[in-house]
């Protein structure tokens, strides 16, 4: 099967990161580029994976992580769940994916950590923010990410790693940053002020239409979709 539009448009996109990334005066290989594959085939991914040098996959649903996972080889790529997940979903992932980005309620909290603790597994996990304050979108609103970040550094078999947002959908691109900024500036915030941590957060903001924002913003995860599929 022929996949070479995914390697012309690996390049592309890591050429573009690239270039951000040096405009917005940051190393680029302090930035991980995860491909969200929900559109993609188990052969697309497998391209991904083991052709393209790409190391960090992101799945959005359940079942379709399983699916995908039946007819690729993984090889040594890091998974990360980055959909909505629903705790009676947790058990079917707990044990295939390298973190959850997408916590942002105590019951899934304490969900992965009883099944964390099943495996005998300390899970990462990102606080998800609705940096939008969006009705129908997940995520913990900014005011309250400070204390559901607290509670989540109690369970034992969860490792707070950062945090992870979903902007709304802008008719600029310029109009993304200040969704970006002030998720940035929050972390930053939650992470040295109340949880004294020593390492730097993960900050997994940004998608294809708007990854290059998103790191002028300081993401160091982009999560880049379709970008990498078109034809």
């Amino acid at each position: 099967m022929e996949f070479s539009y995914i390697d012309e448009n690996v390049k592309r996109i890591r050429e573009r990161l690239e270039r951000v990334a040096h405009a917005a005066g940051r190393d680029p290989s302090e930035i991980t580029l995860l491909a969200a594959v929900k559109y993609a085939t188990p052969e697309e991914i497998d391209h991904l994976c083991n052709k393209a040098g790409i190391t960090h996959i992101g799945e959005n649903r359940v079942q379709q992580l399983t699916e995908h996972l039946s007819g690729f080889d993984r090889g040594d790529a890091k998974l990360h769940f980055i959909g909505t997940l629903q705790s009676n979903k947790v058990k079917y992932i707990i044990d295939k994916v390298d973190m959850i980005e997408s916590v942002d309620s105590l019951k899934l909290a304490a969900e992965i950590d009883r099944q964390a603790k099943k495996h005998g597994i300390v899970m990462k996990v990102l606080c998800e923010i609705n940096s939008g304050r969006e009705e129908n979108k997940s995520g913990v609103m900014p005011e309250d990410a400070a204390e559901f970040c607290e509670r989540l550094s109690e369970f034992s078999n969860i490792s707070l790693c950062g945090f992870m947002t979903m902007a709304p959908n802008c008719d600029k691109k310029d109009d993304y940053r200040k969704y970006f900024s002030q998720t940035y500036e929050l972390s930053l915030d939650i992470w040295d002020k109340k949880l004294h941590n020593i390492k730097r957060p993960v900050i997994s903001m940004g998608m294809t239409g708007s990854f290059e924002e998103a790191i002028f913003e300081g993401a160091t995860v982009v999560r880049v979709g379709r970008g990498f599929f078109e034809k």
